[in-house]
């Protein structure tokens, strides 16, 4: 059976990230193999709670960032940490509770069919609206993925989820450690799969909207995804693979 490690960057989430652990379905309690989350330089308790996570968890790694290395950054941490612990597939859940532990069967299901991508789309289903996500984020995120789904030649529901999934054999073919540091690192491994010609799933998840503080900036992450477009036009991703 493949080794699967679930990894969680964690900015400022000392109250939000035990309930995210405590829905992750207990049936799935002796097919995860780690736990890795890593600290990402938080300036609240965040550290403190993930010890007391893991004196509870069985095979709870936490990890720490002094400084804050952004998202991509410390996603680079967690799958690098993920691999060396020998894990075939690896899945992303986020410390705000925002993108659903009871989706994990789904994930783990396709992963196990040979998936090298997994992401869970909030536009499968048509939920986002219902689920509260604000109606200028949904017009953002589609007008966005039209115009990737156009410049990368593919069809896929978003490209802006963070529930993201990856086999070993795609982070095994990506120089990932290249790729960008903050919130278009997904994205710049969905256009690198797409070059390889790797399999992608997406899954529907539905769409949580609460009271948890966005670290993302809406402009400069807009602008990185036209950054992202205008590199993969230029050759950039080819060449990266191509030196690998």
């Amino acid at each position: 059976m493949a080794s699967l490690a679930i990894i969680m960057p964690a900015y400022n989430a000392e109250k939000t990230l035990p309930g995210v652990f405590a829905r992750i379905p207990p049936h799935l309690k002796d097919r995860i193999d780690h736990y890795l989350v890593v600290d990402d330089g938080s300036r609240d308790n965040t550290w403190e709670v993930m010890q007391e996570l893991a004196a509870g968890i069985e095979r709870f790694v936490p990890l720490r960032h002094e400084v804050n290395r952004g998202y991509g950054g410390a996603e680079k941490t967690l799958l690098q940490a993920a691999l060396d612990r020998g894990a075939d597939h690896i899945i992303m859940l986020h410390a705000d509770g925002q993108y659903s532990p009871e989706k994990l069967d789904e994930v783990i299901a396709a992963l196990d069919a040979g998936a090298d991508i997994v992401q869970g789309s909030r536009f499968l289903g048509g939920g986002a609206l219902k689920g509260g996500m604000p109606l200028y984020k949904v017009i953002a995120n589609q007008g966005l993925t039209f115009c990737e789904n156009l410049v990368f030649g593919m069809n896929l529901a978003e490209f802006h989820s963070g529930y993201m999934s990856y086999s070993r054999a795609m982070l095994d073919a990506v120089p990932f450690h290249a790729l960008s540091d903050s919130f278009d690192f997904d994205l710049e491994m969905l256009v690198c799969a797409k070059i390889l010609g790797r399999r992608i799933d997406e899954i529907a998840i539905p769409t949580i909207y609460a009271d948890e503080v966005s670290h993302l900036n809406p402009i400069r992450y807009g602008f990185d995804v036209l950054g992202v477009m205008g590199k993969y036009l230029r050759g950039h991703y080819r060449t990266l693979l191509d030196g690998r």
